[in-house]
């Protein structure tokens, strides 16, 4: 391999980083179009590098998805026209902590995993020390994301807490700062009623609270329960969905037995995990409810173990109904009736809406809301 050293004016950022660009370069012009590239030993000789730099610049060149590793045999260019399309984004799930947090972040990933197969997208994950209260940690973190090659940041936002949010405020804050377009998923930054500062994909959960109460309306039921968790656009939304559902069914209600009034169960922050299901489980039996929408799977699937642990049938006495169709939703023994989250579509629309923000970065933030599916299970109907 004969190159020159890298320059002065190459040296200005990390140097890894430039000598990534160097070889970036050479590969999109075809240098090593579908062959082998050289070793690390070779690109730290030929550009006067340690094989440390040399080793980091072939990391970031595999993240942007300009090479490829074959076992026990080296790194190979992808083929031009590949490389050359390929555009890469920062992705940061904020998936709320607990028992089934792994599980549900992988769930959260299948869209942008499924669209990096399908399209030429490389989604780069960023680790972000959010416990980290060091100054400087969140500017790392976003200069890693850029240096990865990250044209834009893909976010999905904490729920849990006010100190989550503050967390959240300055890392988007830092992404500011170095100009790194983001677009958020799911959901707005925590905050009851808070203005969109960030263009927003999301399910949309008025429908899914709208279809999931007329659902259980349509099966017969008349005291339905909506529980929510946090100040959230999503748990808002679908609990206005479910309002709107029983004012228009009560408003058409001529019959013996209408629809009762409207019973929202805010979970109280900070209850041990494991409890929540019981406090669930007391309230529901407390009014006669014979039917709950829930803001989760999980949270529908410990509310139901929990209420046939006291006698109450499910879905004969109590029909229950969860958010997101979970993997837990489906091999759960009953199965759960949910409202399924559309994964692929939200990471293919947060792609679109990144690309659109590089291209007007002054314009008013952006709200694209997408339809999910009802599917019906055990939960709800017997048999179903």
């Amino acid at each position: 391999m004969s190159a020159p050293p890298l320059s002065s004016a190459d040296t200005a950022g990390p140097k890894y980083v430039n000598l990534s660009n160097l070889l970036a370069t050479r590969i999109q012009q075809g240098e090593w179009n579908e062959g082998r590239i050289p070793t690390v030993r070779e690109i730290a000789d030929a550009y006067g590098v340690s094989s440390f730099t040399a080793s980091r610049a072939l990391g970031l060149l595999q993240k942007r998805g300009l090479i490829f590793t074959k076992e026990r045999s080296g790194c190979y260019a992808r083929p031009t026209p590949q490389a050359a399309a390929v555009d890469t984004w920062a992705l940061v799930l904020r998936v709320s902590p607990g028992t089934w947090k792994e599980v549900s972040e992988a769930a959260s990933r299948a869209g942008f995993d499924r669209v990096a197969a399908e399209e030429q997208v490389n989604f780069v994950r960023v680790p972000v020390a959010f416990d980290d209260p060091a100054e400087g940690a969140d500017d790392r973190a976003v200069k890693d994301a850029m240096a990865a090659g990250a044209a834009g940041l893909i976010f999905l936002p904490s729920r849990v807490s006010d100190d989550a949010l503050r967390r959240d405020e300055r890392f988007l804050a830092a992404c500011r700062n170095a100009r790194l377009p983001v677009v958020l998923v799911d959901r707005n930054l925590r905050g009851s009623d808070r203005p969109l500062e960030y263009d927003l994909v999301a399910s949309d959960h008025f429908e899914g609270g709208r279809v999931c109460t007329r659902h259980l309306i349509d099966l017969g039921r008349r005291a339905i329960a909506c529980v929510v968790a946090s100040p959230t656009s999503s748990h808002a939304e679908r609990q206005a969905g479910y309002l709107y559902a029983l004012q228009t069914a009560r408003s058409s209600d001529s019959g013996a037995n209408p629809v009762a009034d409207p019973l929202v169960l805010t979970q109280p922050p900070g209850i041990p995990a494991g409890e929540e299901y019981g406090w669930l489980a007391d309230r529901l039996i407390a009014h006669r409810a014979d039917g709950v929408i829930c803001y989760q799977d999980y949270t529908a699937v410990g509310l139901t173990l929990e209420l046939l642990r006291r006698g109450v049938r499910v879905p004969q006495d109590v029909a229950v109904v969860g958010c997101d169709d979970l993997p837990i939703g489906s091999t759960f023994s009953l199965g759960v009736t949910t409202y399924a989250y559309p994964s692929a579509d939200i990471a293919r629309w947060a792609v679109r809406l990144l690309r659109g923000r590089v291209a007007n970065p002054a314009g008013p933030p952006v709200k694209v809301l997408l339809p999910g599916r009802l599917v019906i299970r055990n939960s709800t109907v017997s048999g179903g």
